[in-house]
């Protein structure tokens, strides 16, 4: 991972917000949530909470006596993100999931939705969620499958291969889907001091207006976007319009309808 795909400013959390939402996050964010529910945390800790796409699914499913602590280390997400809800059971903090600025066993639970892809240091971050817990409590979160298991973003990232194809844009296969393998995964947070694990693989159904809709979205919504600035400021229109096309021509010129897929975590 570079420094580069941590950084999303500008008009990426809006566009991320706008349109990554609904076609990938939405449908993982209630289910993050219908899990949470079902455990009746109290006192919950979101890291990585970006535009707020689980937080608003946690407001809704908590019990009535429920908090969250919403936390991300960008403060322009963080501001997207509170704009959108209102609610006193919802705080808004920066914090760096590596070093989180709360006592020990402070919260019932921790979830993080495809956020775990983007720590540097993936073992300190998940020894500061085993601090933070309370004894018993519980660590549920969320990584991409493959790349080829997620239709929609294997499309993208062949289609900007192909315009810089001396030195193709790797973000969407470094980071967010390229920390999958099960095993790997559980290793590490069992190295943390978590010893009861499951794990379960969802596959969903990613759908958008248009392949159009779909390709802003990686292109434009994500820090893709500035890979592709660095080595054309003026392409990305280019590569934005290559991506839609290579989703129309596989999925139609109407809406689209793909496959994407997830492996769920809980720890305790």
């Amino acid at each position: 991972m570079t420094t580069v795909d941590t950084v999303f400013s500008g008009s990426i959390p809006a566009l991320y917000d706008r349109y990554l939402g609904p076609l990938l996050f939405e449908p993982y964010a209630q289910d993050l949530a219908k899990r949470l529910s079902a455990l009746n945390a109290e006192r919950v800790l979101e890291t990585a909470a970006g535009t707020g796409i689980v937080t608003r699914a946690l407001e809704r499913s908590l019990s009535p006596r429920g908090s969250i602590v919403a936390t991300d280390l960008n403060q322009p997400m963080l501001d997207h993100a509170a704009a959108r809800v209102s609610s006193s059971r919802v705080s808004w903090q920066k914090a760096d999931a590596q070093a989180l600025p709360f006592s020990d066993g402070a919260f019932d639970a921790v979830v993080c939705q495809f956020g775990v892809m983007f720590f540097p240091d993936k073992q300190k971050a998940y020894r500061e969620v085993r601090r933070v817990l309370k004894p018993g409590g519980h660590f549920i979160f969320n990584v991409w499958d493959r790349l080829e298991h997620n239709e929609f973003a294997d499309l993208v990232t062949a289609a900007v291969a192909d315009i810089f194809a001396s030195d193709p844009p790797r973000f969407l296969a470094r980071t967010p889907y390229g920390y999958h393998e099960q095993q790997a995964v559980i290793t590490e947070v069992r190295s943390a001091g978590f010893t009861n694990f499951a794990v379960e693989t969802l596959t969903r159904r990613s759908v958008a207006p248009s392949g159009r809709d779909a390709s802003i979205g990686f292109c434009q919504g994500t820090p893709l976007r500035n890979e592709i600035e660095a080595r054309g400021a003026n392409r990305l229109a280019e590569a934005t319009e290559a991506a839609a096309e290579r989703i129309s021509a596989r999925f139609g010129n109407g809406t689209v309808d793909g496959m994407m897929q997830a492996h769920v975590f809980t720890a305790s």
